[in-house]
């Protein structure tokens, strides 16, 4: 393989080559310069620049511990384009950090994840897989082998809505339940410490189980939230539109439905443990965003 073509692409697209590109340079169909050219301008270099964008905006607002909401991104884009700055943006330098479902985490997410410093930083999935910087444990998230209060900060990207379903398509093997997504919730408030975090991102709009996932309602997951024992902090709600990605009305995602290969709506949430959260009522009474969809369904 020409050692031009994989740099070229581990440095440009972050992966190795297919034999194509690396065969077209070797037989002098392309020059090295059109090879850049073409890899530069693929749609596959602008999902790298906007998740790399993403990173860099989510290091930015740390830094002025900001909470970026109404993100935007375009109509190509899955939903990480929004979950990804908004979630990595809230870490403020918690010691103990654990992420559920890492092993089929977007590379660039994991990417950010391990460059937050958390002291311990773990991961856990059902699935084994090695990641520089996180220390992988094999285990069910409704079963967690760690002790109370072991973490002070949790994330669950695109996670919740596959525990307890069909996981064959990740070609692992689990223990079906319906309410599969609550009991994993209820596991995380008892790891995590009594001021901990959750950090959680979810599909939403017409509920749809789709044997692998189960999408619920805006209203819906936050009872599933509050039944848990979280009270929920912060919550924003976003729809892929036919001009991209923004931020949604509650009305907007109630109808969404999940597309061929996108969500229609997600739902991005800060949780704490209601112990804590109900002490945060009162000192956060005046946050504009916090307890967004609760408030808009209880006026």
């Amino acid at each position: 393989m020409d050692d031009f073509a994989q740099r070229a692409c581990r440095l440009i697209l972050r992966r190795e080559p297919d034999e194509d590109a690396a065969g077209r340079l070797e037989r002098g169909e392309v020059s090295r310069a059109r090879l850049v050219r073409e890899l530069v301008e693929s749609r596959e270099f602008e999902r790298v620049e906007l998740l790399d964008d993403g990173l860099a905006r989510a290091r930015s607002e740390r830094l002025k511990q900001g909470r970026p909401r109404e993100l935007l991104a375009p109509a190509w884009a899955d939903e990480r384009a929004v979950e990804i700055p908004w979630a990595l943006a809230r870490y403020r330098g918690e010691r103990r950090v654990l992420d559920v479902g890492y092993a089929f985490a977007e590379p660039a997410y994991l990417e950010g994840l391990t460059a937050l410093g958390a002291g311990e930083l773990v991961g856990v999935d059902l699935a084994e897989a090695e990641v520089r910087g996180l220390r992988s444990v094999v285990a069910d998230v409704r079963e967690l082998p760690f002790e109370r209060r072991s973490f002070d900060l949790a994330f669950c990207i695109s996670t919740l809505e596959h525990i307890g379903r069909d996981n064959a398509v990740y070609s692992v093997d689990t223990t079906r339940e319906e309410e599969g997504d609550a009991a994993a919730l209820r596991e995380l408030r008892r790891v995590l410490g009594q001021d901990g975090r959750l950090l959680v991102s979810v599909p939403t709009g017409e509920r749809d189980d789709q044997g692998w996932q189960l999408q619920r309602t805006p209203e819906d997951w936050i009872a599933v939230f509050e039944g848990a024992g979280f009270v929920v902090y912060e919550d924003e709600l976003y729809v892929h539109a036919p001009d991209g990605w923004r931020t949604a009305t509650l009305d907007e995602a109630r109808s969404a439905r999940y597309g061929e290969h996108t969500a229609g709506a997600v739902l991005l949430a800060e949780l704490h443990p209601s112990s804590a959260g109900e002490k945060l009522r009162l000192a956060v009474r005046d946050v504009r965003h916090r307890g967004e969809i609760r408030r808009s369904t209880s006026a």
